[in-house]
């Protein structure tokens, strides 16, 4: 994970049960048609949401992975060339990608361990998120710092988690917000759901005894990160029966969901209209179907 397992600990990437309610939930049944999944680094996708990802595009939804950076501070031996250890970790990462069934990813190239959620950072965000146009977005929950049983969530999660909300909200959708992009035919666009992973206040677990497999097999293709890929299984096998608890089921993976919008559906059914996130006026635009830029993500 681009330096954080090494700045995490153990299992800091997920709250241990005897730290979590005792709490009784159902399955998340919820699907997007589309979504993204952002991260910091190459492998973080495959320890977070991986599973999910592929349960979701199994089901017919439509994925794509970007990664802020490209793991280049990654290692443990300073004579590394950092280009050279980049170029590794896209490779593994692709092949990661046609494992989990991902559409495709891009890579922003910002430099791994001084990440910064700014408007240069947001600008390329919100180019994803137009020119794909999910319904939902994944990303790290930003307000996780320290993990209850010890460790520091690494910085450049914490970071790309922000910035990754920030661009959904309210950015990609405020056609006033880097109107050069409309300009090129990047047409504002309204993310619905935000799934906040890596989370310790987690409100909808999605069952992946389906799909844990692939999340392994996945990992395992990050071959410079991985220093222990036979226990991978046991390790997957055993956070995904800790979320799987919750909710009767042998495998799942835990979100902290933010509903930014109602579906049309879900206005129907409650007989109310769309909620907004009660943004001032004039804070959202109203978007645009269909327009994708060139050699960024497929519309």
């Amino acid at each position: 994970m681009g330096g954080d397992e090494r700045s995490l600990g153990g299992d800091a990437n997920r709250a241990p049960m005897a730290l979590q309610e005792s709490v009784t939930a159902s399955p998340h049944e919820w699907r997007p048609e589309r979504f993204m999944v952002i991260v910091a680094h190459p492998d973080d996708a495959d320890f977070g949401p991986a599973a999910t990802a592929a349960a979701w595009i199994d089901a017919g939804s439509v994925g794509w992975l970007v990664c802020c950076t490209s793991g280049d501070a990654g290692g443990e031996d300073p004579e590394i060339d950092p280009l050279l250890l980049a170029a590794t970790r896209e490779a593994e990462q692709r092949v990661a990608v046609g494992i989990v069934g991902y559409a495709g990813v891009s890579f922003l190239h910002q430099p791994d361990g001084a990440l910064a959620n700014d408007l240069s950072l947001r600008e390329l965000l919100v180019r994803e998120i137009r020119a794909f146009r999910p319904d939902a977005v994944l990303c790290n929950d930003p307000e996780m710092v320290f993990w209850s049983d010890g460790g520091v969530n690494h910085t450049d999660h914490r970071t790309a988690g922000m910035a990754a909300v920030d661009a959904v909200y309210p950015a990609a959708r405020n056609p006033m917000a880097f109107p050069w992009l409309v300009r090129e035919g990047l047409e504002a666009h309204r993310v619905r759901r935000l799934y906040l992973f890596w989370t310790e206040r987690p409100t909808a677990w999605v069952d992946v005894s389906a799909t844990l497999g692939r999340k392994v097999d996945a990992l395992r293709a990050h071959v410079s990160q991985i220093s222990d890929p036979d226990g991978l299984a046991e390790r997957m096998g055993e956070w995904g029966a800790d979320d799987g608890r919750r909710i009767g089921v042998a495998s799942a993976e835990a979100f902290r969901l933010v509903v930014i919008d109602d579906e049309e559906d879900e206005q129907a059914t409650a007989g109310k209209p769309a909620r907004t996130s009660g943004a001032a006026p004039g804070a959202d635009g109203t978007g645009a179907e269909g327009s994708a830029a060139e050699g960024t993500a497929p519309g």
